[in-house]
C-alpha cells in the first residue's frame, strides 16, 4: 500500500488514518497553519543591494491572492504542506496564459501521480485521474514539493517510517474506546461453589453486563450471593501504564513531525530543544519551519519563475511569526530604527499603518553619529585635540 500498510499492532495506517491520532493531526495542523499564514512575497533584486516587492508579477497574483478559481493563497498553502506532510511529496499542475506566464496552480491528489526520470534527466509525471485514465505531464507543467528525499526525486513519506508508533497510538485508541465502552472494567470470572443451570448462567451474565456497562451504577460495589467469588483476569488500564505508554506515542510522534512535544499539549517533559517553552519555540522555527519555508522558496524559483526572470525570488515573510507578540515586535523595531536598518515608515508599514510625514529617515547609530566610515567617535576626537 502506497505511503502506509499494515503496522505490527495489526492497525492499518494510511495518511487518512493516521490523522485520527491526535499528536498526527496537531502535528500537521500545526506545520501546515504557519506556512499558510505566512505571507510569501514575490520579490525582485533590483541591484546588489536593492530589493522591491514585484508587484507586477504573475505570481503576486497567484500565489497572493488567487492561486485557482476556488482556493485562497491560505487554503491552497496548507493543503499542499499538508500533503507534504504526510506523503512526502506533493503536487499541483501549473496553468499558464499566452506567453508562458504561470495564470493558476491546481493541486494534484499526491496518491494518483508517480515520477519517472528520462534518460535525459527530464522528469515525467503521470497522473491517474479519478476515472482510471491517465495522462503524462511534463517537467515545465508541475509545481512539485519534495520532502526528505533519499533518490533526490521522490519524498520519503513520514508516515511510512512512523508506521509502528502511529499503528500502536490507533491500537491503544480503539483499546481504550473499547474498554470504556464496556464500562471500563476488565474482564474476570465469577466463581459459584456449586453448580449453576443454562438458565442461571444466563441470568448471572445478564446481570452483571447490565452492571458493567455504566449508568447509573458506575462506581458502585458489585455484590455476589451465594458464595460467589469475583476473580481480575487482567490488570486495569492503570497498572498496565496505558496511559503512560500513550504519552511516549505522542512524544515520538512529535519527533517524527520536528514539532516540540509542548505545541501538541505535552507539557511534562523538557527536551532536547532547550529548557523552556520559549527556547523550544525558536527550535521550532530554527530546526524544523525554516525547512519547510525553504523548500517552498526554492520549489516556486526552480518549477514557477521563469529563466529570464533570474532577478524575481519568492521570500516568506519570517518576521510576522511574532506578529501575535506586541513586546517582541516594538522591541525589535526600537533596535532597528537606533541603527537605521529601517525607518520610522517601514516600521509603520509592517504593522500595517500609513506612512506619516518625515517618517522616511533613517537615524544614525548612536554614539558614532556624524562620522565617516574608519573615523573615531566625536568625543574621542574632541579628547585627542
Amino acid at each position: 500500500m502506497r505511503n502506509g500498510g499494515a503496522s505490527a499492532s495489526g492497525a492499518v495506517v494510511t495518511p487518512t488514518t493516521a490523522m485520527r491520532v491526535a499528536a498526527v493531526y496537531a502535528s500537521v495542523r500545526i506545520i501546515s497553519g504557519a506556512v499558510a499564514t505566512l505571507p510569501l512575497q514575490i520579490k525582485r533584486r533590483v541591484d546588489d543591494h536593492t530589493r522591491e516587492e514585484a508587484t507586477d508579477h504573475e505570481l503576486t497574483a497567484v500565489l497572493g491572492r488567487k492561486p485557482n478559481s476556488w482556493q485562497t493563497p491560505s487554503q491552497f498553502k496548507r493543503m499542499m504542506q499538508a500533503h507534504l506532510l504526510l506523503r512526502g511529496n506533493d503536487y499541483a499542475l501549473i496553468q499558464r496564459a499566452l506567453g508562458g506566464k504561470v495564470s493558476g496552480v491546481i493541486p494534484l491528489n499526491p496518491d494518483r501521480v508517480t515520477v519517472k526520470r528520462e534518460p535525459t534527466g527530464a522528469l515525467l509525471f503521470k497522473y491517474r485521474r479519478p476515472d482510471g485514465s491517465e495522462i503524462v505531464y511534463s517537467q515545465d507543467r508541475i509545481f512539485h514539493l519534495v520532502g526528505l528525499t533519499l533518490d533526490g526525486i521522490n519524498g520519503v513519506s513520514p508516515i511510512t517510517y512512523a508506521r509502528e508508533t502511529i499503528g500502536l497510538s490507533l491500537a491503544m485508541e480503539s483499546h481504550g474506546a473499547t474498554m470504556f465502552r464496556n464500562g471500563a472494567r476488565v474482564s474476570g470470572v465469577l466463581s459459584h461453589p456449586g453448580k449453576l443451570g443454562k438458565e442461571g448462567i444466563e441470568n448471572l451474565r445478564t446481570s452483571v453486563d447490565a452492571f458493567s456497562h455504566g449508568g447509573e451504577n458506575e462506581g458502585k460495589n458489585l455484590v455476589l450471593e451465594e458464595d460467589m467469588k469475583y476473580e481480575r483476569m487482567a490488570l486495569t488500564a492503570e497498572d498496565a501504564q496505558w496511559l503512560e505508554s500513550r504519552k511516549f506515542g505522542r512524544t515520538d510522534i512529535a519527533m517524527f513531525f520536528g514539532v516540540p512535544p509542548h505545541m501538541i499539549g505535552d507539557t511534562e517533559k523538557s527536551t532536547s530543544w532547550g529548557t523552556g517553552i520559549e527556547q523550544q519555540s525558536i527550535g521550532f522555527v530554527s530546526h524544523t519551519l525554516e525547512d519547510h519555508l525553504t523548500t517552498w522558496e526554492e520549489s516556486i524559483a526552480r518549477d514557477l519563475i521563469a529563466g529570464n526572470d533570474g532577478d524575481v525570488y519568492a521570500r516568506f515573510n519570517r518576521n510576522a511569526l511574532v506578529r501575535g507578540d506586541l513586546k517582541t515586535r516594538t522591541v525589535a523595531y526600537v533596535q532597528s530604527l537606533q541603527w537605521g536598518i529601517i525607518s520610522p515608515n517601514e516600521a509603520r508599514a509592517l504593522e500595517d499603518q500609513n506612512p506619516r510625514d518625515g517618517g522616511d529617515v533613517y537615524y544614525d547609530p548612536p554614539n558614532i553619529a556624524g562620522t565617516a566610515a574608519g573615523d573615531p567617535p566625536a568625543d574621542e576626537r574632541e579628547t585627542k585635540e
